[in-house]
């Protein structure tokens, strides 16, 4: 069975949803015109129950069935991100200097198809929990609102969610059981140092040698401090000092990334790092401080859930366009928190050819929107058969 066919028949309208969604991008917890616009069409579709105002702005709506029975949660994140967008579309952002650059837009357009389709037909029984979370790109929305109980509320049993993926062709969906997304960590080291004169360093403590020494050094953690076959990630993304070329500033600071999937290695880090900033401080006869900031955890899949996930799929798309073993990756994802508090899965969905995520040029492919919503209304129906 491909695409539902009653899902290609709201094509046009998921298109006008996720475009005026794309014009109104909102950061973080702070959604108004997206939770509005998101909660405005629920409403019209007839859902049974909305709760809103969980996580700030984010809402969860639920849809019965056909009598009694479980409740599966599906989720869509609706923030986007502090970019200013440069794709020259005619519904550009109307909000200078965000755009949802990695189709947080599209995922709500795909989840209010499904609930569409859902409160129309009802062709299950049990319950639809759909969930629109905010701050998915920062702070977490995912753990707020697991926080706040939406899972004991609303007896959620199982969830799932879907992010596109440019690079992957259209409607091919990719996931594996297990360990899917990184954990990420963030790391911040101030360095106090004594300026003065370029021309004599000698009556200074340069922050700029200690910053590049303790940089160099922190990529020995993968190289020489962890199993090889272990997959880790330390990246100095950013160092910031000085101001012009004949004076030693006073201070430094190193800004970076650590990605990994397994507690020990992570702890394994946050020693070494620590370890390696005292002793160059030390070197360099600076002061330099860590801090380190634990940050989303690694995203699992269960492995029963992830099996019935991509048999779905396969329903939707066709055996030869499902990955159900496609690897690992070391982006990270709040949705971990909620893999954390239920059973479930989560999948990419191929939108052909594009700009990366997270790139002033991306933009979210339409056409996988009918895909999306069909994956989503035929896990609800299949998970929860009225003849069951």
């Amino acid at each position: 069975m491909p695409i539902v066919n009653r899902i290609a028949d709201y094509a046009e309208e998921m298109k006008a949803w996720r475009r005026h969604l794309h014009q109104i991008p909102e950061l973080a917890l702070d959604l108004p015109k997206t939770a509005a616009f998101v909660a405005e069409r629920l409403r019209e579709f007839g859902v049974d129950e909305l709760h809103e105002g969980i996580a700030q702005t984010g809402m969860v709506a639920i849809i019965n069935g056909q009598g009694e029975g479980p409740t599966v949660g599906l989720r869509a994140d609706m923030d986007a991100l502090p970019i200013p967008e440069e794709t020259g579309v005619e519904y550009v952002s109307g909000h200078e200097g965000n755009m949802h650059a990695c189709g947080h837009d599209g995922h709500t357009a795909m989840l209010l198809g499904a609930a569409k389709y859902l409160a129309e037909t009802r062709n299950f029984k049990g319950r639809a929990a759909l969930i629109f979370q905010p701050a998915e790109e920062a702070i977490g929305g995912a753990r707020i609102m697991v926080e706040e109980g939406i899972m004991e509320r609303f007896e959620i049993g199982e969830v799932y969610a879907l992010h596109n993926a440019p690079g992957l062709p259209v409607g091919h969906f990719l996931t594996t059981p297990g360990a899917l997304m990184a954990a990420v960590d963030t790391f911040h080291i101030h360095i106090q140092g004594l300026g003065g004169h370029g021309a004599m360093p000698q009556e200074t403590r340069d922050p700029v040698m200690a910053a590049c020494g303790i940089a160099q050094a922190i990529q020995t953690i993968v190289s020489r401090n962890h199993h090889t076959l272990e997959d880790l990630v330390v990246s100095v993304t950013q160092i910031h000092t000085g101001s012009t070329d004949n004076v030693i500033p006073d201070t430094a600071y190193i800004n970076g990334t650590v990605r990994t999937f397994k507690p020990g290695v992570q702890q394994m880090v946050m020693r070494r790092m620590k370890e390696i900033v005292a002793g160059q401080a030390v070197s360099y006869g600076v002061e330099a401080e860590l801090d380190y900031e634990i940050g989303y955890p690694a995203t699992f899949n269960d492995a029963e859930k992830t099996a019935f996930a991509v048999d779905v799929a396969k329903e939707i798309s066709g055996e030869a366009n499902v990955e159900p073993d496609g690897g690992r990756e070391m982006g990270a994802e709040d949705f971990a928190y909620m893999l954390q508090a239920r059973p479930g899965s989560y999948l990419f969905l191929g939108q052909g050819d594009s700009a990366g995520l997270h790139h002033p040029k991306y933009d979210f492919n339409d056409d996988i929107a009918p895909v999306g919503a069909s994956f989503f209304a035929r896990l609800v129906e299949r998970a929860l058969p009225v003849s069951g």
